[in-house]
């Protein structure tokens, strides 16, 4: 891995780890991601488990995002698209964050739609993981893990398996 891809990497990471709950940016305002908990009262209102993950495997870029959810509105049949919307929000805010910090633009590509698991942990709430995949068009030195592999066998030992 070169060092422009490891910057890529670090400030891509730095971005991500900018975005916690809470977090102020340089004026000292909330900063806006576009997520559920950033809707109402931080102290008067019920706070909904809402929250993201970034992870980096190989040229993907794998955003996971979490929350709690009412079952009707997994029974709305909305779900996937409100769950789009909030990865492409995330994607949004993780690049202006990352052009912030390295003065550089950072190129993802979708992959795949979202993949979402729900699960229940009452008879009125849900909770939602979902996770989308993204190629990182900025790294150019990185090996993909999930493309095929060589076939780089001995004539001998093949051979020998096909003895069998």
């Amino acid at each position: 891995m070169s060092q422009k891809d490891l910057d890529v990497v670090r400030g891509l990471m730095q971005a991500a780890a900018d975005s916690y709950d809470g977090a102020l940016d340089e004026k000292g305002e909330p900063i806006k991601i576009g997520l559920k908990r950033e809707v109402g009262h931080p102290i008067m209102d019920s706070r909904l488990v809402d929250g993201f993950k970034c992870r980096v495997d190989g040229t993907h870029l794998i955003i996971t995002y979490n929350s709690e959810i009412l079952l009707k509105d997994v029974y709305d049949g909305k779900l996937e698209k409100e769950l789009e919307q909030t990865m492409a929000d995330v994607v949004k805010h993780l690049k202006k964050r990352y052009r912030k910090i390295t003065g550089n633009t950072l190129k993802l590509k979708s992959l795949s739609d979202v993949e979402a698991l729900v699960q229940s942990t009452s008879r009125v709430r849900v909770f939602v993981i979902a996770t989308k995949k993204y190629n990182i068009d900025s790294l150019t030195d990185v090996e993909n893990r999930l493309e095929p592999s060589e076939n780089t066998m001995d004539k001998k030992f093949k051979k020998f398996l096909g003895e069998g």
